[in-house]
């Protein structure tokens, strides 16, 4: 332990400090005076047991809380993936109907293929996810 006080401290260690100093000051554990005055000195610390020192009137700092798994962003690609084929969708129809009143009668609606096999394949994307087992 006697070591420890000893060593010098390194930037890591000051910045640790700081954020401990800066927990309490929120906490309201110590003043702005004394956050400043504690701070510019963990700043200035050369040993741990400067550092050390600043920060043994206060409590421990608790354990994080563990962070919730981030939301899958796959949810995301596929609803801007079927955007986009709604998108085109409204595209070719408009295509459609141009050729169809141009002609005067409806032609078979021909944008049902190519829209029908994208479709499929988003499909097969959401129920076989890339390098997953299917949902």
């Amino acid at each position: 332990m006697e070591n420890r006080h000893r060593a010098r401290a390194s930037d890591i260690e000051r910045e640790h400090t700081v954020e401990r100093l800066t927990s309490a000051y929120v906490e309201g554990r110590i003043d702005l005076d004394e956050y400043e005055r504690r701070v510019g000195s963990a700043l200035r610390a050369v040993l741990v047991g400067e550092l050390d020192d600043l920060t043994a009137d206060l409590p421990a700092p608790s354990p994080t809380p563990p962070r919730a798994a981030p939301v899958s962003e796959s949810r995301w690609d596929h609803a801007d993936e079927w955007r986009w084929w709604l998108g085109i969708a409204v595209l070719l129809t408009g295509v459609w109907a141009a050729v169809s009143l141009a002609n005067g009668a409806l032609v078979p609606y021909w944008p049902l293929v190519p829209l029908g096999i994208w479709a499929a394949v988003l499909l097969a994307s959401i129920i076989w996810p890339e390098g997953g087992e299917p949902l």
